[in-house]
């Protein structure tokens, strides 16, 4: 089998240093293989046409890990992400980026007890739950 894909979802305008980061060194220091496809909207598209594109491309996906910055209550997109996961039996996690923490406000949808610091030990273990829930499972 191939390396399970994910689906990562970030505050744009917020924390897009650290998607490009987090894509980069997953290819290198997570213990567990796992692949991040970029599929973010190259443009901006009607609402209507991004919620399609995405629900595709999730539909395509093993997991949705969520990067967690610090302004996630503005992140609109993240949430309505989350949601399209969940509708498409797609398993979801959180990674803290940018200075957030366990005080920091999740998007709707996403728990606490599944929001992790990042560390490539725990990412790695999240993804090896990831494939044994939801649809994968």
């Amino acid at each position: 089998m191939s390396d399970p894909r994910a689906f990562v979802s970030f505050d744009f305008d917020n924390n897009a240093v650290e998607k490009i980061l987090f894509a980069g060194q997953a290819k290198t220091d997570s213990p567990t293989p796992f692949t991040i496809e970029d599929w973010s909207s190259k443009s901006d598209l009607p609402q209507n046409e991004w919620e399609a594109l995405i629900e595709t491309k999730m539909s395509r996906t093993h997991m949705c890990i969520v990067l967690v910055g610090e302004s996630m209550a503005s992140a609109t997109g993240v949430a309505k992400e989350i949601a399209m996961a969940k509708a498409n039996n797609v398993p979801v996690f959180g990674v803290y980026v940018g200075g957030a923490g366990t005080s920091s406000t999740l998007p709707t949808g996403l728990a606490r007890s599944r929001t992790i610091a990042w560390t490539w030990a725990g990412i790695a273990a999240a993804v090896t739950q990831m494939m044994g829930e939801g649809k994968n499972a």
